[in-house]
């Protein structure tokens, strides 16, 4: 059966949508029923820097002012803080708390408990044969974590 390259791409979109439609889920039943997509997303690029709202929408390919709506959600779910810059009394700078790295972690172990299925259900010598093709086509690092503009748009609202 030939497949168009439209049918590839929707493949890999349906392959990402269903490991992250997954993980939230599983999120969700861990007790991080508040937390999307981009908000991890959100969440790597602060811990990797981007201290305000200005840098976070920079980041994530969004403005100003829907950065500062995810960095408000996420403060009142205590996923990050402002704390005085040390080197400017004025300034606040943005932080991951403790609670924001535990989700973190969940979400990477969900992920890898993900992958273990899939080499469940294909094998694992299938799943790495996967992997290899795509790094030989995409990259090893075809994404940056802290910059999915385009899936902040396809996953929802930032802030919800």
């Amino acid at each position: 059966m030939s497949r168009s390259g439209a049918d590839l791409a929707l493949l890999l979109l349906g392959g990402f949508r269903s490991l992250v439609d997954a993980a939230t889920a599983e999120l969700a039943r861990r007790g991080y029923e508040d937390v999307r997509p981009v908000h991890d997303f959100a969440m790597r690029a602060i811990a990797a820097g981007a201290d305000n709202a200005s840098e976070l929408g920079r980041r994530l390919s969004v403005s100003k002012q829907a950065a500062a709506k995810t960095i408000t959600v996420l403060q009142e779910r205590g996923y990050v803080a402002r704390d005085t810059d040390p080197l400017d009394a004025r300034r606040k700078r943005l932080q991951v708390t403790p609670l924001g790295y535990e989700v973190l972690r969940q979400g990477e172990s969900i992920f890898d408990e993900l992958r273990d299925q899939w080499k469940q259900q294909i094998g694992a010598s299938e799943v790495a044969r996967l992997e290899s093709h795509l790094a030989d086509l995409v990259g090893a690092r075809p994404v940056r974590l802290d910059a999915p503009g385009w899936i902040a748009r396809d996953l929802g609202d930032p802030v919800s």
